[in-house]
Formats: C-alpha cells, structure tokens, sequence
C-alpha cells in the first residue's frame, strides 16, 4: 500500500473521531429547544406489519399511497366493498368501520357492536401484503412458463438445443437445487416431491428478493409473516404425513426399540410430528423478520443523528447509508440462503417419511 493511501485512511479515520464528538447547534447562550423524540420502534412495525394502503412516500403532510380494496362483512351491515382511501389514512371511520389504533386489534378493521364492544368482522380484503403476494406469483408463473416454453419450442423431434442467457441460468439454477439438494435428501422418489420443492424454493426466494426492493411493488414483509410460513409449513407437514410409507408409522407407533421403552418414545415420535413443521414455520419467519428490522432500525439511525447536531448528523447520516447498504447486499444472500433452508430440511423431512424396511424384516 503506497504512503499516500496511507495518510488518505488515517485522515478519514481522524475525521470520523472527531465527528464522534458532540457540536452544539444554534446560538450560544440561547437555550436549546425541547424537539420531538423519534419512535424508532413504531417506525419499524409500522414498516413491518400489514397494512390496507400501500404507502409510497410522505411529502410534507401530505401522503402518497396506493389504496387497496377493503372486503369486509358484518353480521350487522352485510357484504361492505370500497376502497381503503375511504379511511383517510385510517384517521376517519366508513359505514360503521375503521382501522383500531391500540388494542388486540391494533392495525385491523374493527366495528362496534349493539353492546359498544369492538368486534372484527370477517374481513377479505386485499392488503399490501396479500397484493404483493399476487405480484410475486405473477413474476414466478412468468419465468417458469417463459423457461418451459423455451424448452418446448426448441427442443424437438429428439434434438436438444444447449440453452444460453437467462434460459441457462435459470437451467443451472434448477438443477443445482434438484441434483444437490433434493435427490440427495429424499432419495429415489425425488422425482415425486421435486414439483412441490422447486415451488416452495422459487416462492420464498422471489418473495424474500421482492421484500428488499424499496419502492412500490417491493418493500412488503411477506415472507416475514408468520401467517405465510404457517401455511407454508402445513404444506410440508401434510406432504409427509399423508405419503409417508408403512414404515414410516411403524417407527412412529411402533419403533424398533426394547418393549419397556415404548411408552416414552412413542409420545416423543408423535410429538416430533407437530415439531418438524413448527421448526420451519419459525426459522423462516423470525429471520425474515430480523433481517427487516435491523435494516429499518440502522435507517432510523439516521432520524436519531438529526436531534443530536449538524455535524454529528452528517457523520451518523453516513455510517448508516454505508451500513444499510451492507446489509442489503448481505440480505440478498440471507434470501437464498432462507429459501435454501427451508427447502432442505422440507426434503429431510420427507426423505425420513420414505424410510424403506429394515433388510432383516424384510428377510
């Protein structure tokens, strides 16, 4: 490293220390005013949560958002379609509803019964994240059936055209995650359960890219909504169940082990049933979940900097640009690494539900 270099990162270095430093800001012997605290935390769930408009941007006071279809019916007023503007930004009530702001059902739409308790009604509407959902099935049915159709119109009468450009990658791609993943897992009927795992793959890796892109349709928390893993999971969890093979149950209600350990390992197999699918629904959500909360709480480092002086707030502003960067580049892995997670232990666990019998049994 030259000498130059070297006087460049020590000067950066000394300049970070010294914005370190406290500055006061305003006039000398004029006493600072009080300023309004910032609600990191509520920032971050609010980000986090579901919501029924898509919120673009806030200029002013002024806000930009998309509204979304509120589906609602009441047991008081029947069937109620209309847009969710008609809550101005869930300050005002429509036809009896309106958005809670504390409560169990903070965040929901909420009436008032004859007994002026607030009640749920049963709600269908299409919130961000259930758009963002469609928009990411959307993405996925277009690149499977461009990919399958490449296939189709080039691969005939027994000839088999080598593909190139995103057809290739995503050839590679497939069968990295077919011949390194599922075969080995699940063993020789992958071909059975590879429909169901490449879906599950491609699902939570589109939809965990999706949620890291800032701007409308991205930034929604999909994949860390524990609703989205719980089905997810139940996909996995009947999977298994419904075509495990007989020796599968044996060693679940029958496991080969001395009669007077039985009874205790017989509860603990059927307990590891429920586990298995508890494990998937759980690591997926909570690092979903904690991915987005440190990106958004090193962007609230910045709101936090802007009360504590001009020079303090450039520095702090800086850091956190850097670090927020960083760890949306490291999120693009977390993505796949998540996706690759779930589909593994998903073939484990359906590798284990194909158990063949024992050679002395079968003898």
């Amino acid at each position: 490293m030259s000498n130059n270099r070297i006087k460049h990162i020590a000067l950066l270095c000394l300049l970070l220390v010294g914005f370190s430093f406290p500055v006061s800001a305003g006039n000398h012997g004029e006493a600072a005013e009080p300023e309004e605290k910032v609600d990191i935390a509520g920032m971050i769930m609010d980000h986090l949560m579901d919501s029924y408009e898509w919120h673009i941007a806030t200029a002013g006071e002024t806000h930009i958002s998309i509204p979304l279809p509120v589906i609602v019916y009441s047991e008081n007023s029947g069937l109620n379609v209309f847009m969710s503007s008609e809550f101005h930004h869930g300050h005002e009530a429509h036809n009896g509803f309106y958005i809670a702001t504390d409560g169990n059902y903070k965040g929901k739409i909420v009436e008032k019964n004859a007994a002026g308790e607030e009640v749920r009604p049963w709600d269908f509407s299409i919130t961000k994240n259930t758009l963002s959902l469609i928009f990411s099935c959307i993405i996925l049915v277009i690149v499977v059936l461009s990919v399958a159709g490449w296939y189709k119109k080039n691969n005939k009468d027994g000839q088999h055209k080598a593909p190139k450009g995103f057809v290739g990658f995503m050839e590679m791609f497939i069968m990295s995650v077919v011949d390194d993943l599922i075969k080995p897992c699940i063993g020789k009927n992958y071909r059975k359960f590879t429909p169901y795992l490449l879906t599950a793959f491609f699902f939570i890796f589109t939809n965990n890219l999706m949620g890291l892109i800032p701007i409308f349709p991205g930034g929604a928390n999909v994949t860390g909504n524990i609703a989205i893993t719980l089905v997810l999971a139940l996909f996995t969890f009947f999977i298994i169940n419904l075509f495990g093979t007989k020796e599968y149950w044996t060693e679940i209600f029958n496991p080969h082990t001395p009669g007077w350990l039985k009874p205790l390992m017989i509860p603990i197999e059927i307990i590891g049933m429920f586990t298995k699918p508890f494990a998937l629904m759980i690591r997926l959500f909570a690092n979903i979940l904690a991915g987005h909360s440190i990106v958004l709480g090193l962007m609230g480092l910045i709101f936090v900097a802007a009360t504590l002086g001009t020079v303090l707030f450039s520095s702090m502003t800086f850091v956190a640009v850097l670090m927020t960067i960083f760890m949306d580049v490291l999120e693009i892995l977390v993505a796949y690494i998540q996706a690759y997670v779930f589909t593994m232990m998903s073939a484990v666990f359906i590798g284990l539900a194909q158990a063949e019998p024992h050679h002395a049994d079968s003898h």
